[in-house]
């Protein structure tokens, strides 16, 4: 891992946000968590956590986003990190945490996976704690499936809960638009409403997959860089439930889809709906369509790399 002197004042990382370019769930699990298969791309939004040595844990927020739903006190997904990192290394002081967000919270992008993530880098860096790649990436499935990803970075498969991850080859850069939501959408919540339609309609449907994969196609796509390619296999399982939720999410992927968008997708849980585009002219053509139309939408890249140390 990167790391810089102990006694250092402080450590900058960074951590990016992520698309779900594709997203199929199979059973429940045992722990709550649901088994799935997810093709993960790391995309330019990105989450800045600086971290100073202090005899305590304690965490400021500030961003261009809303962040009324961030919580500032022990439930801080941060503060947990910072929390599970003292206690597997013996450390013995605390660490005083400021978040620069500029992932959208609640919006199914994992903003709160890239916290935690940058988080780990930091205080591992700052206390010199200097524990393995493969410690860390233990921790952070610890903290939340999609926390392994927010280290990694780039285009990955995630399986199992999400965070047993495969690299996936992905070439090029892909251009996204991506329109943001006031109102977030519960990551539970959501599931739960895809448990309950599948049991409810169990006669009808096929029983969610025991082991669900990333279909071929997708992972051709990604490798080709053809955003027409991937375009045509983009899915998620969890947009049913989620456009039952918001039925105002509909209007938003045929604004968009109207307006030159290759194809939208709510991305994870929702609310934030992702465009893919063909090409950066496009997508800025999409992006001034969906401003006119009174939309909170930002561009963004990917893959980007994962969560590292940045020297201020």
């Amino acid at each position: 891992m990167t790391t810089v002197p102990a006694a250092s004042t402080m450590v900058h990382a960074r951590a990016p946000g992520k698309i779900n370019v594709f997203l199929k769930v199979g059973a429940l699990l045992d722990d709550g968590y649901h088994d799935v298969a997810i093709a993960y791309q790391a995309v330019s939004l990105c989450e800045d956590v600086r971290a100073f040595h202090a005899d305590d844990f304690s965490v400021s927020v500030t961003g261009t986003v809303d962040l009324s739903r961030v919580p500032t006190d022990g439930s801080n997904i941060a503060i947990m990190a910072a929390r599970l990192l003292a206690r597997r290394t013996g450390y013995r002081g605390g660490v005083r945490l400021e978040i620069d967000k500029h992932v959208p919270v609640t919006g199914g992008m994992g903003g709160g996976s890239a916290d935690a993530a940058a988080t780990l880098l930091a205080c591992d860096a700052l206390w010199g704690t200097n524990i393995s790649r493969e410690e860390m990436l233990g921790l952070a499935s610890e903290l939340g499936a999609d926390v392994p990803f927010a280290l990694t970075g780039g285009t990955a498969i995630g399986t199992g809960r999400g965070d047993q991850l495969s690299p996936a080859l992905a070439k090029g850069q892909f251009q996204w638009v991506l329109a943001l939501s006031d109102a977030g959408l519960s990551t539970p919540e959501v599931y739960t409403a895809l448990d309950e339609h599948r049991q409810q309609y169990s006669q009808d449907i096929f029983p969610a997959e025991v082991a669900p994969s990333v279909d071929a196609d997708v992972l051709q796509a990604l490798r080709a860089g053809d955003p027409h390619m991937l375009a045509e296999c983009l899915h998620n399982d969890l947009q049913a439930p989620a456009l039952k939720m918001a039925p105002s999410l509909a209007g938003v992927i045929e604004l968009g889809e109207k307006n030159g968008a290759l194809a939208g997708v709510v991305s994870g849980s929702g609310p934030t709906v992702a465009f893919l585009t063909a090409d950066l002219d496009s997508a800025l053509e999409l992006q001034i369509a969906l401003s006119a139309a009174q939309m909170n939408v930002v561009r963004a890249t990917g893959p980007v790399h994962g969560a590292r140390i940045i020297n201020d």
